[in-house]
């Protein structure tokens, strides 16, 4: 007899496989395998939504248990590369086309040191925090460049790091600086999405491509549609916006209200970012509530 109640009387299913065959013998059909070790079934397209159901599960259950209340969602470019890097890199450009790429390399390192800055800036005040409630830990897509900055910057503080990884047909691997608990994979880019916003209390944007600016205005539009509460969207390097997006022609052009300007901050210095999102919480003073939207 056992002393105490148990919660369940059921067999776990790590507990059953242990005593039972998991796989058909020779002489059973594929059917006979159990639903959810089946992983031709798993894959179907009849199970996609089974699939949707656990990538939208998994993080949630991991972040749960370390406690990631809050984050602060950052997007750039994979392409940004560390000042060391690109110096290297520099030294060893013989060509027309490799002398510049470097100097390209340069220009955006700067913005790869700016994320790493103002990841350093998140940790610290996560470390001055007691209650992790109170705590904006640094998500990114999980990728090299800004991703991977950003990351660098909280981690080297001690501090946890969430990274969100989209399996690609040219494989990015994840950076090394992300806590590994909360290191995660996704197959559909609507599911990292999801979680890129789920826990966000601020977006802030580098320098980045055409994943950037769909990861931004996604997030822009939701805000301006009203299906989720405002909260800081911070884009730094104003030299760089203002070269690749005229916001102030969609306003000219009729296509977006003057007021919706005001859906952003535009920075220069990882300083003015972190300022934007600590003034907006008032955070020397107030605590930051749990997102109902």
């Amino acid at each position: 007899m056992t002393p105490n109640l148990l919660a369940d009387n059921a067999i776990s299913i790590a507990d059953f496989l242990q005593h039972a065959g998991s796989e058909p013998t020779d002489d059973q059909n594929n059917a006979y395998r159990f639903a959810f070790l089946d992983q031709e079934f798993l894959t179907s397209p009849e199970t996609r939504g089974i699939r949707f159901q656990l990538e939208l599960l998994k993080p949630e259950v991991a972040m749960k248990s370390l406690g990631v209340d809050h984050t602060i969602t950052v997007f750039g470019s994979a392409r940004c590369v560390s000042k060391e890097a690109a110096e290297q890199a520099s030294t060893l450009a013989v060509t027309d086309e490799e002398i510049q790429k470097s100097n390209i390399d340069l220009t955006h390192s700067k913005n790869y040191e700016a994320a790493r800055s103002f990841g350093r800036l998140v940790a610290r005040y996560n470390l001055a925090q007691s209650q992790n409630n109170q705590k904006l830990r640094i998500c990114t897509g999980g990728g090299p460049g800004i991703m991977e900055a950003a990351t660098r910057g909280a981690s080297e503080m001690g501090d946890l790091t969430v990274g969100l990884n989209i399996s690609l047909p040219r494989e990015q691997t994840h950076n090394p600086y992300i806590t590994p608990e909360l290191c995660f994979r996704f197959h559909y880019f609507a599911l990292r999405k999801m979680h890129f916003l789920l826990r966000a209390r601020a977006i802030v944007a580098f320098a980045g491509g055409f994943g950037t600016m769909d990861e931004l205005f996604e997030v822009l539009t939701l805000i301006q549609t009203r299906k989720i509460h405002a909260f800081p969207v911070v884009l730094v390097n104003k030299a760089f916006w203002s070269s690749v997006i005229n916001f102030q022609g969609f306003v000219e052009n009729g296509l977006i209200d003057k007021t919706d300007l005001a859906l952003f901050h535009l920075v220069d210095t990882p300083e003015e970012a972190w300022k934007v999102i600590y003034d907006w919480y008032d955070l020397g003073n107030k605590t930051i509530e749990k997102r109902r939207d």
